[in-house]
């Protein structure tokens, strides 16, 4: 099931970004997927946790095709399709090395894993995807708020995400130590 939510959130995350007109917070641009795209790091996460490193960079790899062929079919173009390869490629090889290595409590190695690969997928796909650098979507001086708006949405979903797993994880030691 794991693969399975990692999967879908990715898909959904290209369907509903190409389906849907970003939101404005102020000053702030989110494309819509991105509350999707937080959702992603944890499920990446758990399937690393179940399936270990190895494994996780296949479903990585996986991912990132499925994700450029659904972004190719929904009409994105070339540029946007790159820019999302290459994002999701960084973010995710970002997140899967951090959370390997820290020595924390799962919830702690997912946030602050997710809070990394949130941050360069942001960067990343702003730059190269909709900056007049990629497919001029966005003028430079509208880059800044894009970047910042999306890392506080997936920094919300990581934290929240983090927070359902330590309550998880508590539970599940107290029926050990009960039980």
């Amino acid at each position: 099931m794991r693969i399975l939510f990692y999967l879908l959130s990715i898909v959904i995350a290209n369907v509903v970004t190409a389906r849907f007109a970003p939101l404005e917070f102020g000053m702030f641009i989110v494309p819509m997927g991105t509350l999707f795209v937080g959702a992603t790091f944890i499920f990446r996460d758990l399937v690393q946790n179940k399936y270990g490193r190895g494994k996780t960079y296949v479903f990585i790899f996986t991912a990132l095709l499925l994700s450029a062929l659904v972004s190719y079919f929904l009409g994105d173009t070339l540029m946007i399709v790159a820019a999302s390869a290459l994002s999701f490629l960084i973010a995710e090889t970002a997140d899967t090395e951090i959370y390997t290595r820290l020595k924390l409590p799962m919830a702690w190695r997912v946030f602050y894993s997710g809070i990394v690969g949130g941050l360069l997928d942001s960067v990343v796909f702003v730059i190269v995807g909709l900056s007049p650098l990629g497919a001029g979507f966005l003028p430079w001086e509208a880059v800044p708020a894009a970047i910042v708006g999306q890392v506080i949405v997936k920094t919300v979903i990581q934290m929240f995400g983090a927070l359902m797993l330590n309550q998880i994880h508590g539970m599940k030691k107290k029926d050990i130590i009960t039980g």
